[in-house]
């Protein structure tokens, strides 16, 4: 009896002074936070206060787990991902009951079902597509679904090694982004771009400028396929590329030319090109030091840039064109970007598109120019749509991510991903299994193509490419949805 008296006198005693610490904390922060000047409401509201800022920082996660519908959540919803996982995991994308998508939203695609699609064998593969015809070393391009620009810095060496492999399993390039070429682009053999941004990190001499030897050193690699010269990008056109300090490592430092923990910051312009006239000349010395094809990144704000492009270039000739041009949009992604630009710079990928196409073919350059297609292009129904306006080929950056297992927990420029993906910190990065991940990202990309391929077989052509502004329907806000061609007509032909 005594022995269980002194272990209940025991628990009071540890209870009371549990109580005499905790009322000590709430008593710190009280005086903490009612001698604070930065923050008003913890300085009125000692202790409570603090909620706030607790809820606030927990409200997204709520509300993607608990409260949002599944086509509500931005800037990717839980329908999109849930898609992009399963195609990612080779399981079957077949749904039940009817579609969850509310088809009366303006600006909705609905693809237009032929009456007599073709037969299983009466499809086709899409056949590759040859890149710079005229470079010294052409590109024939398997795929035309590819890994946007993502660099190594911006995400993490497991991520760029799985993206590695899963690209060369899948046949599909993957684009380096701004940061240089590391060896963990180079280790799964898959097919690169190397791009080529405003800070021309991996091909730069000690003053930054462009090295030339720097420029062959890279060409020499046979997986570098094509350079692109990056002048613009969808979230934040007008701003060179972001990579915070905290993600700036010895190894990233020695590929970038950067000192460890330096944020790397790129101008928001390539310094020697003032005018069209300095950006063909620029594309064609890279051209001729490295002998493949050039092209370059950019972002639709208006017809006019386009037009007095497209002018220059025939005027010296189809020689001096870029081979392909990547058009991102507005709504395009980043890891650090200032919220206006990310907000309200730069045009959709809905309309930028069909215009540069269109103005493209106006020119006669069709056959010269390839069009990229990129920025929130992740599901199928969004890289046909693309192919239907007049791209020849689509890429994404964040539909490779999600393979990966992005859970949109929007901590890209905070080296806290919780996935390991754009992060530099091992413990996160533990997460990230290169040999399983790899897999995820060679059946997204398979698993994209072959749907893209059912759309276009509904529609009544034999292979993606084939189809044309006619099969989509675009919605209006009366309720009725009108053909693309009618309200974006192609050039080439208005019924196309």
């Amino acid at each position: 009896m005594s022995f269980a008296m002194n272990v209940i006198e025991g628990l009071v005693i540890a209870f009371v002074f549990f109580l005499g610490l905790l009322a000590l904390f709430l008593l710190a922060l009280f005086i903490i936070d009612r001698t604070q000047t930065h923050d008003a409401i913890r300085r009125n509201y000692p202790v409570i206060g603090r909620f706030r800022h607790l809820f606030s920082e927990l409200g997204e996660f709520f509300r993607q787990y608990f409260f949002a519908m599944d086509r509500e959540e931005l800037p990717f919803n839980r329908a999109q991902r849930a898609w992009v996982n399963r195609a990612a995991d080779g399981e079957s994308n077949t749904v039940a009951f009817g579609s969850t998508r509310n088809l009366n939203v303006v600006g909705t695609p609905i693809f237009v079902n032929a009456a007599f699609p073709p037969l299983d064998d009466q499809f086709a593969k899409t056949e590759p597509m040859v890149i710079g015809a005229g470079a010294r070393i052409p590109y024939i391009a398997q795929s035309f679904f590819n890994v946007s620009g993502m660099s190594y810095g911006a995400i993490s060496k497991p991520a760029v090694q799985a993206l590695s492999r899963g690209a060369k399993e899948a046949g599909i390039w993957l684009n380096t982004g701004e940061g240089g070429m590391s060896p963990f682009h180079l280790e799964g053999g898959c097919d690169l771009v190397f791009q080529i941004g405003t800070a021309k990190y991996g091909v730069r001499d000690e003053d930054g400028n462009l090295s030339d030897a720097k420029l062959r050193e890279a060409a020499a690699h046979e997986s570098v396929r094509m350079f692109e010269v990056k002048l613009a990008q969808g979230a934040k056109p007008g701003k060179g590329g972001i990579l915070p300090g905290d993600k700036v490592t010895a190894e990233i430092a020695a590929i970038r030319g950067l000192r460890i923990g330096q944020d790397g910051i790129s101008p928001n312009r390539h310094r020697e090109v003032d005018d069209f006239g300095d950006l063909l000349d620029l594309i064609g010395h890279i051209r001729e030091v490295t002998g493949k094809p050039v092209g370059i990144k950019t972002v639709f704000g208006s017809p006019e840039p386009f037009r007095e492009l497209f002018a220059l270039i025939n005027e010296r000739g189809a020689d001096s064109a870029p081979d392909f041009i990547t058009i991102d949009g507005g709504e395009g992604g980043t890891g650090a970007a200032p919220m206006p630009l990310i907000d309200l710079v730069g045009v959709s990928i809905r309309e930028g598109l069909p215009v540069v196409a269109n103005l493209r073919d106006e020119a006669g350059l069709k056959e010269r120019i390839r069009l990229i297609a990129s920025g929130k292009l992740i599901n199928p129904g969004d890289v046909a749509w693309a192919l239907a306006a007049g791209a020849d080929f689509v890429t994404s950056a964040r539909g490779f991510m999600f393979s990966l297992g992005c859970i949109q927990a929007l901590k890209c420029n905070k080296n806290t991903c919780p996935t390991g993906i754009t992060t530099h910190n091992p413990r996160f990065q533990k997460g990230l299994v290169v040999e399983d991940k790899y897999k995820r990202v060679a059946h997204y990309a398979k698993g994209i193509i072959k749907e893209v391929e059912t759309i276009a077989h509904s529609v009544g052509v034999a292979e993606p490419r084939l189809m044309r502004r006619r099969h989509v329907r675009i919605m209006q806000d009366t309720g009725i949805s009108v053909p693309m061609n009618e309200i974006l007509p192609s050039y080439a032909s208005p019924e196309n």
